[in-house]
């Protein structure tokens, strides 16, 4: 059983030829460790990305990455963007942290604090990495300063971040007496960071506040744009385009994991996979809440066009980035991520065998064809992500029984009633409580 449960501590050195210069003045090779540079959108669930099978939808640039890269189809994320976060940045479950709702961070709260934890940020750094954090941090709690990063722009508040006359800049409140479009201002900093560390590792973290709503118009939308919904997809792709093509021209793409992901589903569902609506969206325990868009790009060293089905969920980055980056997983905590790292470089790895999911009250872990959740209801899971079927608990089928047995299994090693809880504000109190009933 696939657990990635134990304390355990690993190098990731990368192998290669010898080190070189290119005409930009960056070492490439074995001497240089990869940059990463994570973007992540929000609100942003299969059925917006075209290579996915988006039917409405169209996203050349995030498609290119996909081409040239590696595409996973079984994603998990948590159904809401906090608890996403604080599953990226520790490494670990929600029961352990304390991130369990987007309030879990408010006073009082169980949300994770930087000092309990081992941030990924800090682990980086160690590593010998710059970092980075430009965009939405809003429920992560403290400042991105507190979780590691050495330089960070975020909004000052906890609502939409689009045209603002303000916005945090490494701890300063930056005002201006004309809006400006805060997803622009993000994407400058990050293109300013990359070219003042260029010639050294970097981690850049990258969460754009597109595209979460309220949906605005954006600066190529035209006055009498009919739908902004679909501007706000192209924006999102057009800065994706305009990263890749500024890495490009610093000459780092060869030495560079680009990764793109969603942080949960789809807030709204308007779009089809292929002709068929995913079973549920955003803040849901369903499909559409958490299986989520990953494309990793690695320019030599992935394969192209690969279509993994490897389950992977949303602690696996933080031992994926640490192997990438030669650090050691630290031994001061229980981790439950599993590096994928292997297969970025066509490789088969050690793929997970189940991936776990918590929002508030409500939890459930699932493998490739079966999800079983804290209220113990069996889904059957093959035409995932369109249908989810329950199994009656009487049930007698040979690989319902099986399966059951499985997944309670890791359940009850899992154990996350002997976690931490949240019973305050969000979907861990009164929008927990009456999704209950309904959410798988």
């Amino acid at each position: 059983m696939n657990t990635s449960l134990t304390r355990r501590s690993f190098t990731g050195a990368l192998s290669g030829g010898l080190a070189a210069l290119t005409a930009t003045g960056v070492l490439q090779g074995a001497d240089r460790k990869p940059n990463i540079v994570f973007l992540l959108s929000d609100d942003l669930g299969l059925d917006i990305i075209s290579a996915y099978g988006s039917d409405k939808y169209k996203t050349p640039n995030i498609d290119s990455l996909a081409a040239s890269g590696v595409r996973f189809e079984n994603c998990y994320a948590a159904p809401l963007c906090g608890p996403t976060r604080c599953l990226i940045n520790t490494g670990r479950y929600a029961f352990r942290t304390g991130g369990i709702s987007n309030q879990s961070w408010r006073e009082g709260g169980p949300g994770a604090k930087s000092r309990d934890e081992y941030p990924l940020a800090k682990l980086m750094k160690e590593a010998g990495y710059a970092t980075c954090s430009t965009g939405k941090w809003r429920q992560v709690g403290e400042t991105p300063g507190d979780w590691g990063f050495d330089e960070w722009l975020t909004d000052p508040t906890a609502g939409g971040w689009f045209w603002e006359k303000s916005y945090t800049k490494n701890g300063k409140l930056i005002e201006h007496e004309k809006e400006v479009y805060c997803p622009d201002v993000a994407h400058d900093f990050a293109v300013d960071f990359i070219r003042r560390n260029k010639a050294k590792p970097f981690y850049l973290y990258y969460p754009t506040h597109l595209i979460h709503g309220p949906i605005l118009r954006t600066p190529d939308s035209k006055p009498d744009s009919k739908d902004l919904y679909a501007d706000n997809v192209a924006y999102l792709d057009k800065l994706v385009g305009k990263m890749i093509a500024e890495i490009d021209s610093l000459g780092l793409r060869q030495n560079t994991v680009i990764i793109f992901a969603g942080d949960n589903g789809t807030a709204q569902r308007s779009g089809t996979v292929r002709g068929r609506q995913i079973n549920g969206a955003k803040g849901s325990m369903w499909e559409g809440g958490s299986r989520v868009p990953l494309i990793v790009n690695w320019k030599g060293k992935s394969p192209k066009n690969k279509v993994l089905p490897d389950l992977v969920d949303f602690t696996d980055y933080y031992s994926t980035f640490a192997e990438l980056a030669g650090a050691k997983m630290p031994t001061s905590h229980i981790f439950d991520s599993r590096s994928f790292a292997p297969q970025l470089q066509g490789k088969k790895g050690k793929p997970r065998d189940w991936v776990y999911v918590h929002l508030g009250p409500n939890w459930y872990v699932k493998d490739q064809a079966w999800k079983l959740n804290q209220r113990a209801e069996l889904y059957d899971m093959k035409q995932a992500p369109f249908e989810e079927k329950l199994i009656p608990a009487d049930s007698t089928d040979p690989q319902a029984v099986a399966a059951r047995k499985k997944l309670s299994g890791i359940l009850a090693q899992l154990n996350p009633t002997g976690g931490k809880t949240d019973t305050g504000a969000g979907d861990g109190g009164k929008k927990g409580k009456k999704n209950k009933k309904k959410a798988a």
